[in-house]
């Protein structure tokens, strides 16, 4: 198993120093999904859901979230975030997101990907929550990532 990076000798917490690192294209690609009724579903496909257009909305959130992960993860460093694309598919039994984060950093991109999907969906609850409270989000996971020491990874 590998060390974790994010306790010092005596186990405490702390942010990795990464000053030595040089700066490389990083890129991370992430996604989960949302499932709801079929009328919840119909009516996000149809912009018919009162709050207004739940795709556009739950878009934007999902980028503003990249760009805020060093605020929401404790130790994550703040990056300069190249680019933060959000795509939403929907579909007859809910919504799959998927996002794809950018940088030329020290540090990934992964958590910045997984937290724009995961607010996304967390928008699309809240403004359909009204057509249906028993909606789930789930299968929030990294599907790959580029750059770095460690190189490549894609999800098998």
């Amino acid at each position: 198993m590998d060390e974790l990076t994010h306790l010092d000798a005596r186990g405490a917490a702390r942010m990795v120093d990464v000053s030595a690192k040089p700066d490389t294209p990083r890129r991370a690609v992430a996604t989960g999904r949302i499932t709801m009724s079929p009328a919840a579903a119909a009516a996000i496909r149809e912009a018919g859901v009162a709050k207004g257009d739940v795709l556009a909305v739950a878009r934007v959130a999902g980028i503003m979230a990249a760009k805020r992960t060093g605020d929401l993860i404790p130790l994550c460093h703040p990056l300069p975030i190249t680019s933060a694309a959000v795509e939403l598919i929907p579909d007859a039994g809910g919504v799959t997101v998927t996002a794809t984060v950018t940088t030329t950093g020290k540090t990934g991109v992964e958590m910045e990907a997984m937290i724009a999907v995961s607010v996304a969906l967390l928008t699309i609850y809240d403004m359909a929550k009204a057509i249906d409270r028993a909606m789930t989000i789930g299968d929030v996971r990294l599907e790959a990532k580029s750059g770095g020491r460690s190189g490549d990874w894609t999800r098998g």
